[in-house]
């Protein structure tokens, strides 16, 4: 039967922490998307100059509606932007348009923790599907110990996922923030607003990781302390 463990104690303020961040990134997106970029440019603008500056004439940048939906889509190989990032010429707009190229760039020079969460997606969408229902199967069959180690397995690759989406997430915005400066986008006084909008939404993907973590080891703790009773 499912029941309350220690360790959810550190969940709770996770997932706390998860929320914050969720609030603190939309917060830091609307703050900066009011502070106009000094070279005028939109985040389209600013995504297909960097796109060009790194030879990739064919990757096109495409307006999607929504906030906070900007992607770069390593199959059809578009970096796509939420219309506010697409259209506006602000802190935010470029930032995170900028961001996404950056995964664009990962793709072309085949970073390899970006190459390795491809290999991984195709297994960690079955897995991550699958991994619910194992857990809770074992809870409520505890004579069939192996249902909750089968489900354990399949969670811990879709944490691996999550631990490898990290990198590849802060590189994107090394090498963005890298190239806004080399490339005259931002000035070295607007290199701090770029800052807090792009390590605000880091901090989603951490919040998260750190979720998936705690999680796991809960139920390995669960796991281990069954088979010891045994």
């Amino acid at each position: 039967m499912l029941f309350f463990h220690p360790m959810d104690f550190l969940i709770i303020i996770a997932f706390a922490l998860s929320l914050w961040a969720s609030f603190r990134v939309r917060g830091t997106f609307n703050k900066w998307s009011s502070v106009p970029v000094y070279s005028g440019m939109t985040g389209a603008q600013a995504a297909r100059r960097m796109l060009d500056a790194n030879g990739l004439y064919d990757v096109p940048v495409e307006a999607v509606r929504g906030t906070l939906t900007d992607h770069y889509d390593p199959m059809a190989r578009v970096v796509r932007l939420s219309e506010p990032v697409y259209y506006q010429s602000s802190i935010s707009a470029i930032s995170v348009a900028c961001h996404e190229v950056g995964h664009a760039i990962q793709h072309k020079v085949h970073y390899p923790m970006l190459v390795a969460r491809h290999y991984m997606f195709p297994v960690v969408n079955f897995a991550s599907g699958v991994a619910p229902l194992l857990i809770i199967a074992g809870f409520l069959f505890q004579q069939i110990p192996w249902l909750l180690g089968l489900g354990i397995i399949f969670f811990a690759a879709a944490v691996a996922f999550q631990l490898v989406t990290l990198p590849v997430e802060f590189n994107a915005s090394s090498r963005a923030r890298n190239l806004m400066v080399s490339e005259g986008f931002i000035s070295n006084q607007e290199e701090r607003g770029v800052a807090k909008v792009l390590n605000a939404a880091a901090l989603t993907y951490v919040a998260a990781a750190l979720i998936s973590v705690l999680e796991l080891l809960k139920y390995v703790m669960i796991f281990s302390g069954r088979n010891n009773d045994d």
